[in-house]
């Protein structure tokens, strides 16, 4: 079709890859099918360390054998406080083949909340990471009646612990060994008694306004889900993967771990979040799937370098990305792309395109996915631009991910694409709401059967909370959260998210929150890109001390206003924000106005910050 990229390297694949009806015999098959082949990575101390699907399998069998040595029954919970590892996976794998229910809890929940979602799920073992970790188990342990062990993974710092309720992972798998020389067949019986009706996860969603709600999939749904994936876009065994947001999450749950189990896909797990951007340039993944903020940060990072390089390297980027939005016009309106403009683009990705691709670390990747929060469509461009496709998908933690999805062979940047085949997706006449019904769609919520009736009608369709539009081609756009639509005191409806893609798509914010809702005009709380804001301070000889006095800044008050400027002018002026106020306390993902994929909570922000707020409208 055109040199912007091979569309034949980007096509559905609809056989099973791998059989089985459980995820459980997913695994088992695939690793015998795969046995010597690598399929995880994980670099320890700067060395990468290679896991193979036989390695892989001995360490699942072991564990397995060592939970049902301890004690763990069939039907049984078990719960992993982890940041994204590879025994993360191993443990997983392991509960599901013992025909127990796993679930995942966030490495930065503090011990409350720990308390709460092994209370609320009946855990009767947990695994964590490390002695940071395991203080939070051991803080709340006595309010938990049905926990048998706690099992550590990394016992730095725990040589001289001597607590009979806690073990070592190393430990766990050496009763394992022993446990599987005295009863060979129990895991085996164990993983025979799977049934795809069987609940096999939980993936707990965010509790912005309560407490977290427990989503309960079945095996029947998982399996659904993953192959339904492979009929979106197929990954291969020859794909290199990243593995970096939280498996608790469903996004790295679903799209990482299990997608790439039953594809075969390789798994490269980062050193740790902050390295992200140095990974994904070592590791170059021939496929990569991030939230919106990481494509920000690399677009960000660009700009910031482009800023430092010559008028002579800043004149032919100008130039070559120029070229490369006329063919991703083209490409976009579905016309074949003059051959001029071919030759063109083959000098602007030798020249220029290349050397961007090569710095964020896409030049090996066939496309990129972007999905769980609305991004720029101006972004989605710019990266089309460069050479590389980027598809979003949309969905939830109740649908196993993804439920649409943007074919690459008709994009539409801001559309979430037409219903995946493995699900049907309409609007509600009434409400416009976005409604999802298939085989993927969730079981309901763990003890709280109200909310499930409140979320899923009597004709299985469940209510996602989302609006949208959709267009002749079945092609579905986001317009907003219901609950999130602004209602000016003028009456006028505005859906914020357009506002605060547009205000992201700024090197110097991070994230926004639109403010409105029953007020005189629109104002907006904005948190600054901190290495970007610092970057222009120290170039501008801006003075600052800390972070809340860099925002105070008169100089970077400007900056953000300027930014705001900006976007105000793609807007009537009803729409235009006013005022803005910038967060002056640097929020990392142990904040609770954060998201664990690093958004900021509508409804807690407004409440935290509302004398702020206020002030705006006076």
């Amino acid at each position: 079709m055109t040199y912007l990229w091979d569309l034949s390297a980007i096509q559905p694949e609809n056989k099973i890859v791998v059989p089985g009806d459980t995820m459980t015999a997913i695994f088992w098959n695939a690793a015998k099918q795969r046995g010597p082949n690598i399929w995880m990575r994980q670099k320890d101390f700067g060395i990468w360390r290679s896991w193979t699907w036989n390695q892989t399998a001995e360490a699942v069998s072991e564990i397995g054998h060592g939970l049902i040595a301890l004690g763990f029954g069939e039907r049984e919970t078990a719960s992993i406080l982890s940041n994204t590892t590879v025994e993360w996976v191993l443990c997983d794998l392991a509960v599901l083949s013992a025909n127990g229910v796993s679930n995942g809890i966030y490495p930065t929940d503090a011990a409350e909340q720990v308390e709460y979602l092994c209370l609320d799920s009946g855990t009767t073992m947990l695994f964590v990471e490390d002695d940071e970790q395991l203080d939070k188990a051991l803080e709340v342990r006595d309010k938990l009646p049905k926990l048998k062990k706690i099992i550590v993974d990394d016992m730095d710092g725990l040589r001289d612990l001597n607590d009979p309720q806690v073990i070592s992972l190393a430990a766990l798998r050496e009763l394992g060994r022993e446990h599987l020389r005295l009863h060979p067949e129990a895991l085996n019986q164990r993983i025979a008694a799977n049934q795809p009706d069987d609940l096999a996860i939980l993936v707990y969603t965010s509790g912005t306004t309560g407490r977290p709600k427990g989503a309960m999939h079945s095996h029947r749904g998982l399996v659904h889900a993953v192959r339904g994936y492979n009929t979106l876009i197929a990954r291969h065994e020859s794909d290199e993967c990243m593995c970096f947001l939280p498996l608790c999450h469903i996004a790295e749950r679903l799209g990482g771990e299990y997608f790439s189990l039953y594809t075969g896909g390789k798994l490269n797990f980062v050193e740790n979040p902050e390295t992200v951007p140095e990974n994904v340039r070592e590791i170059a993944p021939t496929v990569f799937t991030a939230v919106p903020r990481v494509w920000e940060k690399f677009y960000s990072g660009v700009m910031i370098t482009l800023k430092e390089a010559s008028q002579l390297q800043q004149a032919a980027y100008a130039w070559a990305i120029g070229v490369g939005q006329r063919v991703a016009e083209h490409v976009l309106k579905g016309e074949p792309v003059p051959g001029g403009l071919k030759l063109q683009f083959r000098a602007a990705r030798l020249l220029v395109l290349d050397n961007v691709r090569k710095l964020i670390g896409i030049h090996r990747a066939r496309f990129l996915v972007t999905g769980a929060a609305p991004i720029s469509p101006e972004l989605v461009r710019w990266y089309l631009a460069l050479g590389v496709p980027m598809l979003e998908v949309w969905g939830m933690t109740e649908t196993c991910g993804a439920a649409t999805g943007v074919p690459a062979n008709r994009m539409k940047p801001g559309s979430i694409g037409p219903a995946a085949s493995f699900n049907e997706v309409r609007l509600d006449p009434a409400t416009s709401e976005i409604l999802v019904r298939g085989t993927n769609v969730f079981m309901g919520y763990l003890n709280q059967p109200e909310k499930t009736a409140e979320t899923i009608d009597a004709d299985g369709w469940l209510h996602t909370g989302d609006v949208g539009v959709v267009d002749e081609e079945g092609f579905f756009r986001i317009t907003d959260r219901m609950k999130d639509i602004i209602i000016t005191a003028g009456g006028k409806n505005i859906t914020p998210s357009e506002l605060e893609n547009e205000l992201k798509f700024s090197p110097y914010v991070t994230d926004a929150v639109v403010i409105g809702d029953k007020k005189p005009y629109l104002t907006v709380i904005i948190m600054i890109d901190q290495d970007n804001v610092e970057k222009f301070a120290q170039d501008a000889d801006v003075p600052f001390s800390n972070y809340a006095s860099l925002t105070r800044a008169p100089e970077v008050q400007a900056l953000i206003q300027t930014e705001i400027d900006r976007v105000n002018k793609k807007f009537a002026r009803v729409e235009q924000i006013k005022k803005f106020f910038l967060l002056d306390t640097q929020l990392s993902a142990e904040d609770e106005e954060l998201t664990p994929t690093m958004k900021l909570k509508r409804k807690l922000v407004q409440q935290k910050y509302a004398a702020q707020i206020d002030a705006m409208y006076r």
